[in-house]
């Protein structure tokens, strides 16, 4: 499967594939124990945007409110998947890089749609005020619990990646060789998700908080060769 997004001067362009449409959060379909292997590749040296694979909890009723349709109020995030960000995207959860191609896995508390809207929109404007932003975006990602590993693999070429996603742990492969293992993963449901966009958002306590979408001049695509999910795989 080819998952393209077309020359987009202005305006938000997503391709993707998952199967979250329509079901609340916890009728997602997958949970550890699992084992996900997909190959694949992107055919741009630079895409800008974001791409990538796995599972996550569509923790935003829009798309990083850049696009898409309000299906769901939104939750704090949670993921077990591979991810690439390009410059200027600044989220990195941890004390890495904060974007580039990535393996990870990202938890969080759970708290109610009903508390979490409408004090995600107060720390939304909080974070806007240059005197607070700091200590906002640092008590909020202080909350997320989260594993990461810079990738090596080319992404032009054709690589392997597996994720063994297990109750206390979650290992990352690329071509047979492990790159990270998370200690501790989320164990709620979660949805498949594989796609490349041209959105971009910052959220660092030097930097503050916002999104917004880059100008594509060319067409950029991901390449799913296989995909293959195995529940109950140790």
């Amino acid at each position: 499967m080819r998952l393209t997004i077309p020359a987009t001067p202005a305006g938000y362009a997503d391709a993707q594939l998952d199967d979250t449409q329509g079901l609340p959060r916890a009728r997602f379909l997958w949970r550890p124990p699992l084992r996900l292997a997909v190959r694949a590749r992107v055919d741009h040296p630079a895409p800008l945007g974001t791409w990538g694979f796995g599972f996550w909890n569509d923790p935003f009723a829009l798309s990083l409110g850049m696009g898409g349709a309000a299906r769901r109020t939104p939750c704090a995030p949670r993921a077990v998947w591979f991810f690439h960000a390009s410059p200027p995207n600044a989220f990195g959860f941890t004390s890495g890089p904060t974007c580039g191609w990535r393996a990870m896995a990202i938890d969080s508390p759970t708290i109610p749609g009903w508390i979490l809207t409408p004090a995600a929109l107060v720390a939304l404007a909080l974070a806007q005020l240059r005197p607070l932003r700091g200590r906002v975006l640092r008590y909020a990602l202080s909350r997320v619990t989260a594993s990461e590993a810079v990738l090596a693999a080319g992404t032009e070429e054709v690589h392997d990646y597996v994720i063994e996603w297990e109750r206390t742990s979650a290992t990352f492969s690329v071509d047979g060789r492990p790159v990270l293992r998370a200690p501790r993963p989320p164990t709620a449901p979660l949805g498949f998700v594989a796609w490349i966009d041209n959105q971009f958002a910052v959220a660092r306590p030097e930097a503050g908080l916002r999104f917004g979408v880059l100008p594509t001049p060319d067409p950029q695509s991901l390449d799913i060769l296989t995909a293959e999910i195995t529940a109950g795989a140790p």
